[in-house]
């Protein structure tokens, strides 16, 4: 049953809440398919659970992710390689939910990306950073748009292209979508390999390294776990 897997806690006066907490630590399949049997049965108003419904996609043959593997030269971290073959295929997750395996966010849908095609960089060359980045220093001023717009348009072009080249993020694979063009990258390659980084350069904020509450670099599992328990201790359902 999956209520013993659930801690009921109290308020301060003693009354029963429907807050829950799953205690079970890291990435247990059991624990996620429990948690989120749970979620699809109750009303919360959770961002992005209006698309993915708490709902995960069949999962990925095991033969499918070596096939991945084998033709990007690379090795999917073990707990995002546990979560596409034992739990789910994308669905279900942080904003509006965790990518199928080789896609990313189309409009309202999802297209298959491809290494160096413009976005996407090469898997098996190493993660660039190790710190935040964001050189917007060739961005060509709004006074430039005023003087000469044609001008200002080359420039921002040239920038654009440099600020969005896909070497940026060599070693890494989009998996979600907050949202706005802002996306959150996995890496696989290189030191920072399991790691999660947040692209804000839609709103020219750079890339960042993802941090949990607790200010620790986010793995796919402390990442998954977080928003996990952040929907079941939701006081949304608290009468």
């Amino acid at each position: 049953m999956i209520f013993d897997r659930i801690v009921r806690k109290k308020t301060y006066s003693q009354e029963p809440s429907k807050r829950y907490t799953f205690l079970v630590p890291g990435l247990d399949t059991s624990r996620i398919a429990d948690a989120l049997a749970f979620l699809q049965g109750v009303q919360l108003r959770v961002f992005g659970a209006e698309v993915h419904g708490f709902r995960l996609n069949p999962p990925v043959p095991e033969a499918d992710v070596t096939a991945f593997e084998t033709v990007h030269s690379v090795s999917l971290p073990y707990d995002f390689r546990q979560f596409l073959t034992d739990i789910g295929n994308g669905g279900a997750g942080p904003f509006y939910g965790v990518f199928p395996l080789g896609k990313m966010d189309d409009n309202f849908g999802f297209q298959t990306w491809q290494e160096k095609d413009g976005f996407v960089g090469i898997l098996s060359e190493p993660f660039p950073f190790g710190e935040e980045w964001n050189d917007i220093s060739s961005q060509p001023s709004a006074e430039l748009a005023d003087r000469d717009e044609s001008e200002y348009e080359r420039q921002m072009d040239v920038f654009q292209r440099a600020y969005w080249d896909g070497s940026l993020v060599n070693g890494a694979i989009p998996i979600c979508h907050e949202g706005c063009a802002l996306r959150i990258w996995l890496v696989l390659t290189g030191a920072q390999s399991g790691y999660l980084w947040e692209d804000r350069r839609s709103e020219y904020g750079g890339l960042k390294p993802l941090r949990l509450v607790d200010g620790s670099p986010a793995t796919f599992t402390g990442w998954y776990d977080a928003w996990l328990n952040d929907c079941l201790n939701s006081d949304k359902n608290d009468q």
